[in-house]
């Protein structure tokens, strides 16, 4: 089994190191930091839990000293699936001080995912809680599959031994890559530009320790660990204060009982927000900025933050394998609104090209292809997707489509988002923008379905929006479109209404889930 690995040119390395972008800390070394300066502010509230920066180190240690014991050696992988609760911390920071590698499985996964996380990663064991779903129960299954997952871990603690120490160069994780289908592949990710990316970021959302993060997002996931979110909070000594799910009625009374002053939501969560904030009872005054991430939160949408829920949007544009772009508090309302922020190092390398790998001017959409002091080189064990991910001289090729105007990044979707109409090339993510502004829709998504004439056609999939006086008709939709003065080959071809979208363990939109089960419905009625 090959042991994940990380590594930038010798050269590069030398120069983030020199520029302060790696000051060689590890993220058990941040914890005990942390609890050395302020022992006794609040690390982290989860229900009737209040833990200390110190409470959270003893039990973070002791978990460590847990793991060691049971024969684990620093290196070993460990597969980390919990929900938000605040079990997660000592279990991810335990696995850090014993010099352990967790791989983060969201709570969604099943036996499917696990098992190929376990074989891939090469993982010995697996936490897990009793907490929302019996995860003990799964992980026997995927153990019955898997043999080399030799241990199921709940509440680790041994007796006190010699911790190691820790190689801040060294990979600290692996995460799983994003996407919609498939199984994901492994980004290994170091101490060191890990906790830069986390470390800029909560500098960027002027975090401090009075600083009151929600947790609302599945906590393992990239955007609310790193943007700023979890670990960028604690490395701030602020307060994380865990959401057992997103809703509005969970969230709400979390913001207005902690004084939550800064969170992170996909776009389908903002808009169930943005519709509910007008009704709650509870006060939600304390929340300055929310950021908005895992796809593209469209132009009418964003517009409405303020209005509704009362704080600072900031745009956030990122990926697992590293680039993060924010929007700045002090930006204009227009790049806010209408961007999706620029990126958090002056080394981060940004290169927009046309499909050929021509370079294109700015204010023209092209690939965006990018490398920087903590974008990864390289997936974990895998020589296809490595081949097909990056180029020779390291530019990591993300798959979105770019506009690029004086430093910030205006997202036109993925790839395979855009939709080619008679030789006519359709933006999905615009479509969606137009449609949003109509007052009785509150979702869409728009996908590419097959035509023998057009080559593609468009097929807009729309949620309603309740209480705004009823659904309109397909024709409605499509003459409300050519109101917004647009070219008649970006009206939706066709129009279906559907309740709720299908979405992935990351709560983002499955484009490809839905333009698969039309194509497939389709076909069953020919």
């Amino acid at each position: 089994m090959t042991d994940p690995i990380q590594t930038w040119p010798e050269d590069f390395a030398a120069r983030y190191r020199e520029k302060g972008y790696w000051r060689g800390e590890t993220m058990g070394g941040i914890l005990r930091a942390r609890a050395a300066e302020s022992p006794d502010a609040v690390a982290v509230v989860d229900g009737d839990i209040r833990w200390t920066y110190a409470g959270l180190l003893a039990r973070a240690e002791a978990a460590a000293y847990g793991y060691l014991s049971l024969g684990l050696a620093p290196g070993d992988r460990v597969i980390v699936q919990i929900p938000n609760v605040a079990a997660f911390f000592p279990a991810v920071f335990g696995l850090f001080l014993a010099g352990l590698l967790p791989v983060y499985a969201l709570p969604p996964h099943r036996e499917t995912e696990l098992a190929h996380f376990a074989r891939k990663s090469g993982a010995k064991g697996i936490v897990v809680t009793d907490a929302v779903f019996d995860y003990a129960a799964l992980a026997r299954k995927v153990q019955a599959e898997v043999p080399t997952l030799r241990h199921i871990i709940q509440d680790p603690t041994g007796p006190a031994v010699p911790l190691p120490q820790v190689d801040p160069a060294k990979v600290a994780f692996l995460q799983i890559s994003g996407g919609s289908t498939g199984l994901s592949k492994l980004i290994p990710r170091t101490h060191d530009d890990y906790i830069y990316s986390f470390r800029a970021s909560a500098e960027i959302c002027g975090l401090t320790p009075d600083s009151v993060y929600l947790a609302a997002l599945p906590v393992a996931h990239n955007f609310p660990m790193s943007s700023p979110g979890v670990f960028g909070t604690l490395y701030a000594g602020g307060t994380v204060v865990m959401a057992p799910d997103p809703s509005p009625g969970t969230a709400f009374p979390l913001i207005a009982a902690h004084g939550v002053t800064i969170t992170g939501l996909v776009p389908p969560l903002a808009l169930l927000w943005m519709q509910a904030a007008p009704r709650t009872p509870h006060e939600l005054s304390s929340l300055q900025l929310l950021g908005v991430g895992g796809a593209k939160f469209l132009p009418e949408a964003a517009a409405r933050v303020r209005e509704t829920l009362g704080c600072q949007l900031q745009q956030v544009f990122g990926m697992a394998e590293g680039l993060v772009n924010y929007t700045r508090p002090g930006d204009t309302e227009d790049t806010i609104i209408q961007t999706q922020g620029r990126p958090i190092s002056p080394d981060d390398e940004i290169l927009v090209l046309d499909d050929d790998g021509t370079p294109v001017p700015d204010g023209q959409p092209g690939n965006l292809l990018t490398r920087g002091p903590y974008t990864i080189r390289a997936y974990h064990d895998d020589p296809a997707a490595n081949a097909r991910s990056f180029t020779p001289d390291g530019f990591y090729r993300t798959g979105d489509i770019v506009i690029r105007r004086s430093g910030y990044l205006t997202v036109q979707g993925r790839a395979g988002d855009h939709i080619n109409r008679a030789g006519e090339k359709i933006s999905a993510e615009e479509i969606e923008d137009h449609l949003l502004a109509h007052p009785q829709i509150f979702d869409a998504a728009v996908v590419s379905i097959p035509d023998k004439h057009l080559g593609e056609r468009t097929c807009a999939f729309v949620i309603p929006a309740t209480g705004s006086g009823g659904t309109p008709t397909a024709t409605e939709v499509r003459a409300f479109m050519r109101t917004r003065g647009v070219a008649d080959f970006k009206v939706p071809d066709q129009v279906v209404f559907v309740p709720e979208f299908e979405n992935t363990a990351a709560l983002k939109i499955s484009r490809k889930a839905l333009r698969a089960a039309l194509r497939a419905k389709m076909l069953e009625n020919t």
